[in-house]
């Protein structure tokens, strides 16, 4: 048995497999799956997240699949929390865990900390995006200058999400909000050991083509029909979803739809590679190479094993 306990991470692009072979890991580790996905938390939302099917959620127990709901604001930070108690408690009977996702702020958030900054106030929240709508994107580009010229530096100026954050830290805190942006990774008790999985490119855009094609076989127009009248909440601004939105209100067809969330989906997986890319710690496989994965972790958990003795 290990002295120190060991989290075991499973990551990778949408689409690319890692359920399948995450339910198997689950079986042959004896650990219950804790899902790093930040749309799949919502229990509303099954078809457009990928969510797990009901027969895969009996044979292992998994946390944070359909455990929260589109009413309520959930953030990277609480993730981080809620996990690491979880992972305390269950390393009391376990010394292995297994996280697996693909959402890249929720796994570093477990993985490496995220900065302590503070959680918006809904005044705050209102009033920059009350300027935001009246005023354009703009004119909070140059309040953030004025504001934070670093940050203003750093941010991508399109996504006004990221700017209307950065303002509403600076005008709660009257800090700059790239002063608050330490960066620095916190010491976790247990170790971890990452593994990505990866197919080349045309192969991964031809599951996620088949996919979407699937989601809407079953039922992805219905369910994002049923939540039309929430196509404001943050859960519901995601791929798939504000799509078919774009159809119900009749900006673009629904063939143009279904194409829009393909491309956009495959524009998501490029950016989560992207991230993925600049972690060093990071071990890659193909999702087939289901032997050479469960080798790999053995040889590191002896290998850690040697080293603590």
């Amino acid at each position: 048995m290990l002295m120190q306990p060991t989290l075991i991470v499973i990551l990778g692009p949408t689409g690319v497999g890692k359920t399948e072979i995450s339910l198997q890991l689950a079986q042959y580790l004896q650990s219950p799956i804790i899902s790093a996905d930040s749309r799949q938390i919502y229990k509303e939302l099954k078809i457009g997240t990928a969510a797990p099917s009901a027969e895969q959620l009996s044979t292992v127990k998994h946390y944070f699949i359909g455990s929260h709901s589109i009413l309520e604001n959930f953030s990277a930070g609480q993730f981080e929390q809620e996990v690491l108690s979880l992972l305390e408690e269950h390393f009391i009977s376990n010394n292995i865990g297994l996280m697996v996702g693909g959402s890249m702020l929720y796994i570093d958030a477990v993985c490496k900390g995220l900065d302590n900054i503070p959680t918006v106030d809904a005044t705050t929240r209102n009033y920059w995006k009350k300027i935001f709508e009246n005023q354009g994107l703009e004119f909070i580009q140059q309040e953030l200058k004025k504001l934070d010229p670093v940050y203003y530096q750093q941010v991508d100026l399109n996504n006004h999400k990221r700017i209307l954050h950065a303002l509403e830290i600076c005008s709660m805190t009257g800090e700059p909000f790239s002063v608050l942006r330490t960066g620095e990774h916190k010491k976790r008790s247990f170790n971890i050991i990452k593994i990505g999985l990866n197919r080349p490119r045309q192969e991964l855009y031809a599951r996620i083509n088949e996919r979407v094609d699937q989601m809407m076989e079953d039922g992805l127009f219905e369910e994002a029909k049923q939540f039309y009248v929430y196509r404001n909440l943050n859960p519901l601004n995601t791929v798939g979803y504000k799509e078919i939105f774009d159809y119900m209100d009749g900006k673009i067809t629904l063939e143009q739809a279904v194409e829009k969330i393909k491309q956009n989906t495959r524009h998501y997986a490029k950016r989560q590679l992207t991230w993925f890319n600049h972690d060093k710690d990071i071990v890659w496989f193909h999702p087939d190479e289901k032997e050479e994965i469960t080798r790999f972790i053995q040889n590191r958990l002896s290998q850690l094993q040697k080293n603590e003795h």
